[in-house]
């Protein structure tokens, strides 16, 4: 148990101490972009399922890699928050408010705003790029696929995640949302599935940049303070 409980500090104890103090101090004020996209989340749902709503909804949140390009792109970011038709939606709502929330504490509001939208992006242009492969190749998708509509905000929740874990030391947790997007698309592979490996890859090539640019500017920073710079 002393063991598990090491292991437990180890990996969540910075992600723990980060969003504590925020969550006592402030309470729900510490997290309202989650708040406001939970809210937004219900909205859509409800309004999605009433006979005058469903094609409004479908016309400003729902995106299919057989519209136009500029037309996907403008409902990209709203699509984030309508949720998958073949999901319940309260597992919507708890992702966006659990991981939300963390990111918000964590990297702040518009951080999260737009590693979730580039995760979601990634998922979006991907299905794109798959169906003009073709079926025959190893990233392609069969052209049936460009009709499937292509919402929720699972891509983003696991790019948050995986950039979370990274991030904060988490690496074994980040490894294992890794590892179950893996086995899931092994296991049922369809679009979401192929979706959430392209978010993955993106939030992993951004974490590379993020590691770039802290190396390259923190013995510039420490050159302008007058101490010596880190490393050998």
């Amino acid at each position: 148990m002393k063991m598990l409980a090491r292991w437990a500090r180890a990996e969540w104890g910075e992600l723990y101490v980060t969003v504590r103090g925020p969550l006592l101090e402030r309470r729900w004020r510490a997290v309202p972009l989650s708040l406001a996209a939970v809210c937004l989340t219900a909205a859509l749902h409800f309004v999605h399922n009433q006979s005058w709503g469903y094609g409004f909804v479908q016309d400003v949140g729902a995106v299919r890699a057989a519209d136009p390009l500029w037309l996907a792109l403008l409902r990209t970011p709203l699509s984030l928050f309508v949720p998958a038709l073949d999901l319940p939606v309260w597992g919507a709502l708890a992702q966006i408010l659990f991981v939300f929330g963390i990111a918000e504490i964590c990297l702040g509001r518009w951080r999260t705003l737009a590693l979730a939208y580039a995760a979601t992006l990634a998922g979006t242009l991907y299905a794109r790029l798959g169906i003009w492969l073709g079926p025959d190749g190893a990233l392609g998708l069969p052209a049936s696929d460009a009709h499937i509509v292509d919402t929720g905000p699972s891509a983003a929740v696991v790019g948050l995640a995986v950039f979370l874990g990274w991030r904060y030391g988490a690496r074994f947790t980040a490894g294992g949302v890794i590892a179950a997007m893996v086995v899931e698309l092994l296991a049922r592979e369809n679009l979401a599935g192929r979706e959430h490996v392209a978010a993955i890859a993106a939030t992993l090539t951004l974490c590379a940049l993020s590691a770039a640019h802290r190396h390259h500017t923190r013995p510039r920073e420490n050159t302008d303070s007058g101490l010596p710079p880190l490393g050998p």
